[in-house]
């Protein structure tokens, strides 16, 4: 097979980088994919190649999107720390100061730093929503204020995949008075230039490409090790009935992220479209300023973001997992950058993240979906080539 040609540049300490993105192609099953890094607000590497679709299609253009699954709710976070910066949400009020509706069945003390520890007790719902219902903006949010807690609200965590979706979205819209999508767009897109959405504006559906599953290449094949999950995980996966299993099929049956309906659709936890560029800027204003001063979190807010919240036996991951407030911190879960890192994996490839003590912004997306939920080999990769430009 014809090696991918890999586009755009580089700055000369890092082509060790371009060099791990290029191996993604030849040995670790990416079929078309982008990454983007910023440091000290200024992009330092800039690369594309491939496809726009896992199964051919054009060639993946400068200014290509995709869909980022999980890698979203780093944004949407922000969308709530940005409102508490502003003295409009307060993270240690409970969630139905702000959504009253949400206060039954045994909720009524669930805060909203708790929502974004992932400690709110309902990462799954008793009756999954259809692809229709998830999307409608009423539906999401009516099931999880009526849902009983899984667990003891604020005495576990247990991510949550699905349900975030809609915590996050109402919280928004109840603070602010506008959609989550709309919020992003008017405070983060706009502002700082990005090709970034929750919710896809329908002018921009040629911007973005295809995504679906690739087979892992075999260890030989990657230059890496295959490890299997723990027998515990496996088991919590496969059972129909387990917290793991439900917290993923809160959307029963599984929507297509191809369709322009689902695209346009305002989910919180796994919905947004982003190019790696725009990912990378992203973070990189959450630690600092980028090109025209932008910047998103003042000093306080980058501190609260990544302050641990939970650390431990995650209820849905069935692993140990480390969050902060709506990111995912460094750990042998999710490991990024440094200790100091935090950002989102998203579900089968993409991750975005910032180091503070480094002053990266980091952005990688794919249309090649593998079965990781939380350490791709082709991100992790890319990871520990950055790593070993900055020592």
């Amino acid at each position: 097979m014809d090696a991918t040609e890999v586009h755009g540049t580089v700055e000369p300490e890092y082509e060790p980088v371009r060099a791990a993105f290029a191996g993604n192609f030849a040995r670790r099953g990416d079929r078309g994919a982008a990454l983007a890094v910023y440091r000290h607000g200024r992009k330092v590497v800039d690369l594309w190649g491939g496809t726009t679709a896992p199964d051919g299609g054009g060639p993946w253009r400068e200014d290509t999107a995709q869909t980022v699954r999980s890698a979203t709710k780093g944004v949407a976070a922000a969308c709530l720390l940005l409102l508490h910066q502003r003295g409009q949400l307060d993270l240690d009020a409970p969630v139905g100061t702000y959504w009253p509706e949400f206060k039954a069945r045994g909720k009524e003390r669930v805060t909203v730093r708790e929502v974004l520890a992932h400690r709110a007790g309902v990462p799954a719902l008793d009756v999954p929503l259809t692809p229709e219902q998830a999307l409608d903006g009423v539906s999401g949010p009516r099931a999880v204020a009526a849902q009983q807690p899984q667990f003891p609200p604020g005495g576990a965590h247990g991510y949550h995949a699905q349900t975030f979706s809609w915590l996050a979205g109402e919280l928004v819209l109840r603070a602010s008075g506008r959609t989550i999508g709309r919020f992003v767009a008017e405070e983060i897109t706009r502002p700082l230039g990005l090709d970034l959405w929750i919710g896809l504006p329908a002018e921009r559906v040629g911007q973005v490409g295809r995504i679906g599953a690739v087979e892992v290449p075999e260890p030989s094949v990657s230059g890496g090790l295959r490890t299997r999950a723990k027998q515990s995980v496996q088991d919590a996966y496969a059972d129909p009935g387990s917290l793991t299993r439900r917290a993923f099929a809160a959307i029963t049956p599984l929507p297509d992220e191809n369709d322009p309906a689902y695209r346009a659709g305002e989910l919180a936890a796994s919905g947004g479209i982003a190019t790696a560029r725009s990912l990378a800027r992203f973070y990189a204003a959450l630690v600092g300023e980028v090109a025209d001063g932008q910047r998103l979190f003042a000093p306080a807010t980058l501190t609260a973001a990544r302050t641990p919240e939970s650390d431990g036996p995650d209820r849905v991951l069935v692993v140990n997992t480390r969050f902060g407030l709506g990111y995912m911190l460094h750990g042998p879960a999710s490991p990024l950058l440094a200790p100091g890192s935090f950002g989102h994996p998203g579900r089968g490839g993409s991750l975005a993240f910032a180091d503070p003590g480094t002053a990266i912004g980091f952005g990688y997306v794919t249309n090649g979906m593998q079965p990781n939920v939380t350490a791709d080999p082709r991100a992790q990769a890319l990871v520990r080539a950055l790593r070993e430009c900055i020592r």
